[in-house]
């Protein structure tokens, strides 16, 4: 089954037009599905919504179906957006 990304993007649109911590939350659920962690760890990395975002469109790149050279080009053509997000993975990581 095909995940709906345009569906996903339009959810976390709506989910940002919420208030704050609502926000959060929903988003940190949202994202929670698409990785092994869960939406409290989620929301302790990326407390704010902005980075929440960013995590989002990462994601959309690395679940895509696309190559994984293309995945590695479309990261680096962000690399400047998502260089906080990354640090705060590798972070976890280590």
């Amino acid at each position: 089954m095909s995940f709906d990304w345009d569906q996903y993007e339009r959810d976390l649109d709506a989910a940002l037009a919420d208030s704050v911590s609502e926000t959060d939350s929903q988003l940190a659920e949202r994202i929670a599905h698409l990785t092994r962690m869960s939406s409290e760890e989620i929301k302790e990395l990326f407390p704010a919504p902005a980075d929440l975002k960013k995590l989002s469109k990462l994601m959309k790149i690395v679940k895509s179906t696309e190559s994984r050279n293309t995945k590695v080009n479309n990261i680096v053509d962000n690399a400047e957006e998502f260089g906080g997000i990354v640090l705060t993975l590798l972070e976890k990581l280590a």
